[in-house]
């Protein structure tokens, strides 16, 4: 079918064909959009919305955060579809929730007032200087994470609200003495055994098969001795940080980058501004009224500025550079001349300002000798990739026009071309295994007919071409050729059967002479303690109490298949103080997520909830 498209790309019914499919898309995407009306929100909380862009720098924090994290793993669980949006909508199911946990809060009516936030700022450690609040770190810190300072004090004014309610739910939570000290005696229990240990590899090489039984065996058993299908992959890979080690970059070209670019390595021009912030025009006029009567700036700053962040330092913001303010504040700050102008009224998203201009700091340039290092590895990055992005559209081009092998392809790319041997999708090689490419071998133009893929992006600036060059089918393997594992296997079975036989009549035994011990050549181990961690924990646990100094008996499996007997002499229960404490607040903290889930559970089921986005990005 594909080599038919390819003949006919050119035909004039084709393109036909292919403009009424493109006006399909023009009309059922466009007009979705104007339809839908809801491009901008990613959901719809009761009469609430959580705007679209904040949904995205959520979830890209969130990606970033588990990227830092997990690092390979993660990228590798970005490449299914599926997770991705599952992992987006938990980003949203969490914003979501913390709305409706706001707007519970406040019809509660839970409110933090000014002076809370004031309060709360300054203790801040984050914006300390020994011990002390410092406005410069203050300002910066909030630049870099893209708050200005009435953005940040809503934001902390939004998530105390939110942990008001939070606390009031998860404080009213207790546990009772008998119900902390009956869990710790469960939890910190201990148990005194004495264990015969049956090894099944010994078991296992007493075994004698039979050629009836192993054939048997095989028949009953010939799904687990199925080859699966297997294909043999041909593929060439093309990514810009193999390119990388293909550029040089003399010290003419480096010198020549900066000299072109001297901004890029100049400081910013700074100033150290101050600012009264006021709500309403006609406040901000009659500040500015007294200012020009001779009044002192810090001190009105002080008594009369809305910005609680800065009044305190006599409305001093610190060092700003361009870019990081509102443009209006921007604009009228870096309009003042000399140390100690004042800008008229103006007006900005945040309120009324009078800007004081405190000192000025010149832009420097960076000596070539600083940047150098810095400056050969941007050019070779960015080569890498102009390269990478040339050879890209080379290689997606020629794959097409030559679909009926890679020859052409690599040639155009200067790549090798890579075969594996027969692979399946369980020992596939790492670039092979994410779900875009599987999904491409094992599709009937690539798998049947022989095609070339199209090109497959495997992870930023990384992709990959491939084609089946030889494919084999499911079958059982034949007898001869996995005797050995079922020799094996079936001798592992019949050595266990024989062990378990051995333990149940030792046990048997146990409960009235004990002789099974003597005829099997067996005894028990020293006493040793078993905690709740032990692979045998299960069974020795569920043992009953001994009464009397009698022990009692079971048996367990080893994670090693080995059979144990098993001799259970004491239970000990003794309880240390601090495991009581940390075992009561596990039980609180059990309870109150528990409350918190079922609250969540009514706010919803009470709230018209509507999710516009969580698609894959």
């Amino acid at each position: 079918m594909m080599e038919r498209i390819r003949e006919g790309v050119n035909s004039i019914a084709v393109k036909i064909i292919l403009g009424l499919i493109i006006l399909s898309f023009v009309f059922a995407g466009v007009g979705s959009y104007i339809i839908g009306g809801n491009a901008n929100v990613a959901a719809k909380v009761g009469n609430a919305e959580i705007a679209r862009g904040e949904f995205e720098q959520a979830y890209q924090n969130e990606r970033n955060r588990m990227q830092s994290q997990l690092g390979d793993y993660f990228s590798n669980l970005l490449a299914d579809p599926s997770y991705v949006e599952s992992f987006r909508r938990s980003v949203l199911d969490r914003m979501v929730n913390d709305l409706l946990l706001e707007q519970h809060a406040q019809s509660l009516g839970l409110r933090v007032s000014d002076a809370q936030i004031r309060t709360m700022i300054l203790e801040m450690p984050q914006f300390q200087t020994e011990g002390t609040f410092d406005q410069d770190i203050y300002q910066s810190a909030l630049r870099r994470a893209g708050f200005s300072p009435e953005s940040f004090a809503e934001y902390l004014r939004r998530d105390l609200i939110r942990n008001q309610l939070l606390t009031a739910v998860q404080s009213s939570d207790f546990a009772l003495e008998g119900e902390v000290e009956a869990q710790s005696k469960l939890i910190t229990q201990t148990r005194e055994v004495r264990k015969i240990a049956l090894s099944l590899e010994d078991y296992a090489n007493q075994v004698e098969l039979t050629e009836e039984e192993i054939t048997s065996y095989y028949e009953q058993n010939s799904a687990s001795y199925m080859r699966p299908e297997q294909v043999k992959v041909a593929y060439i890979e093309l990514s810009a940080e193999s390119l990388r080690k293909q550029v040089s970059v003399t010290d003419e070209q480096a010198l020549t980058y900066y000299n072109e670019h001297l901004d890029k390595y100049s400081s910013d021009e700074q100033r150290s501004v101050s600012h009264i912030l006021t709500q309403d025009a006609e406040s901000a006029q009659a500040i500015l009224d007294e200012l020009n009567a001779g009044a002192d700036f810090a001190t009105l700053a002080q008594d009369k500025s809305e910005d609680f962040g800065s009044s305190e330092e006599g409305g001093s913001l610190g060092w700003i550079e361009r870019d990081v303010m509102d443009p209006a504040f921007e604009e009228a700050a870096f309009a003042l001349v000399n140390a100690g102008d004042i800008t008229e009224v103006v007006q900005s998203d945040f309120g009324f300002h009078i800007i004081k201009l405190d000192d000025v700091r010149t832009s420097v340039v960076k000596p070539f000798e600083e940047v150098s290092d810095e400056i050969i590895a941007e050019i070779i990055d960015q080569e890498a990739v102009d390269q990478f992005y040339e050879l890209q559209s080379d290689l997606e081009r020629v794959a097409f026009e030559y679909p009926d092998s890679l020859d052409d392809a690599a040639e155009a790319v200067n790549q090798p071309i890579q075969v594996t041997d027969f692979v399946s999708q369980v020992d596939a090689p790492q670039i092979l295994l994410s779900q875009a490419v599987m999904q491409a071998i094992l599709s009937p133009e690539v798998k049947e007919d022989g095609l070339n893929s199209e090109v497959i992006e495997v992870a930023p600036e990384h992709i990959i071409v491939v084609r089946v060059e030889d494919a084999r089918d499911e079958i059982v393997l034949p007898l001869e050729e996995v005797r050995e594992q079922v020799e094996l296997r079936l001798s592992q079975l019949r050595g266990e059967e024989n062990a378990i036989a051995t333990a149940n009549e030792v046990l048997e035994s146990l409960e009235q002479d004990g002789s099974a011990l003597t005829k099997f050549d067996l005894s028990f181990s020293e006493s040793e303690m078993i905690d709740r961690s032990s692979a045998i924990a299960d069974v020795v646990f569920a043992m009953a109490k001994p009464q009397q100094g009698e022990p009692v008996y079971a048996q367990a499996k080893e994670m090693n298949g080995d059979i144990v007997i098993v001799a259970l002499d004491k239970v000990i229960a003794d309880i240390e103080p601090q495991y009581m404490a940390q075992i009561g607040n596990q039980i609180v903290q059990m309870n109150a997520q528990q409350d918190l889930s079922g609250l969540l559970s009514i706010i919803r089921n009470n709230t018209d909830i509507d999710y516009f986005i969580v698609d894959t990005q």
